[in-house]
């Protein structure tokens, strides 16, 4: 789906749009399958270790996660993009109808950014007493994750629901304009990567509430965060990000790749295991720079 101009001329304003239905079910069903693949082998890795007792067989996707979660907070581990590497997941970031909405702003040459990740936020009655509120998000700008040399790219932030991200469940909060009004904020280790206190903008933050099929856009100026999931069910979302080729990723140390090219169809890099011995060559030979911009 393409942005219509209007959209377009208010993510260059505010540096935020909700494009509604942007997604089928068809194009998030196969990453779901996937995810819930792992999470079955996990819980029964998990479970002969002696680590959980219920599987919970019979909940559907949207409960089974965070059932098991509340049994056992090791759930998580290897899930992330990078990690998994799924190959309905590697697929899912050449998806057209997302790549459609990705041309509307930054053009038809375009790369995905390395820094992505499947988020999974159970109910915050299933935190671990000794970590409350892990799964929490305090206010930041993207570009505080990123390096400076990337202060001039177009990098924007496709957060995709792949269920419904309501305010119970911990949608996002967000602050529009103040991006383009004050750019970029100091950022703080203490707290978790979150802008000074003191910086932070007054405006009244926006509840992007959103659907399943729904894509949240920001650009990397734009304050956002995350509040409690107070629902009984997990909210699950993708967190990607696409940019114009040859401009800087603002993560060196992590591969991007080209997704869409007209000028040059020859460059798309679409081959499953070619990505996935990039991500492991990452880990294995660490080189580059992998930084979140905190200036105290």
């Amino acid at each position: 789906m393409k942005l219509a101009t209007e959209q377009i001329e208010a993510f260059n304003n505010d540096g935020f749009i909700i494009a509604r239905n942007a997604l089928a079910d068809k194009d998030l069903q196969p990453v779901i399958d996937e995810l819930s693949a792992f999470i079955d082998q996990r819980a029964k890795d998990l479970q002969a270790e002696g680590k959980i007792n219920d599987l919970h067989e019979n909940e559907p996707f949207e409960t089974r996660y965070g059932l098991l979660f509340k049994q056992c907070p090791e759930m998580n581990k290897g899930m992330d993009i990078m990690h998994l590497r799924g190959k309905s997941m590697f697929e899912f970031l050449h998806n057209s109808n997302l790549l459609d909405v990705a041309e509307s702003l930054v053009g038809p040459e375009i790369t995905c950014n390395p820094i992505h990740h499947v988020r999974a936020k159970p109910p915050v009655a299933y935190e671990q007493k000794e970590s409350p509120g892990f799964h929490n998000v305090p206010w930041h700008q993207d570009a505080g994750v990123t390096m400076p040399e990337a202060d001039n790219s177009k990098i924007i932030t496709f957060w995709i629901p792949i269920g419904d991200a309501t305010e119970e469940m911990g949608c996002m909060s967000v602050i529009p304009g103040v991006g383009q009004k004050y750019g970029y904020l100091k950022h703080q280790k203490g707290g978790g990567t979150t802008i000074w206190p003191e910086l932070l903008p007054k405006e009244k933050p926006i509840v992007a509430s959103c659907n399943k099929g729904d894509i949240v856009l920001m650009d990397k100026l734009t304050p956002h965060c995350s509040t409690p999931n107070h629902s009984k069910k997990c909210r699950w979302s993708l967190d990607l990000r696409y940019q114009p080729t040859g401009e800087h990723t603002g993560r060196t140390a992590h591969p991007e790749f080209i997704v869409r090219s007209t000028s040059d169809p020859t460059n798309v890099m679409d081959n499953y295991e070619t990505w996935c011995n990039l991500w492991i060559d990452a880990f294995q030979n660490p080189r580059g720079v992998s930084m979140h911009r905190n200036e105290r």
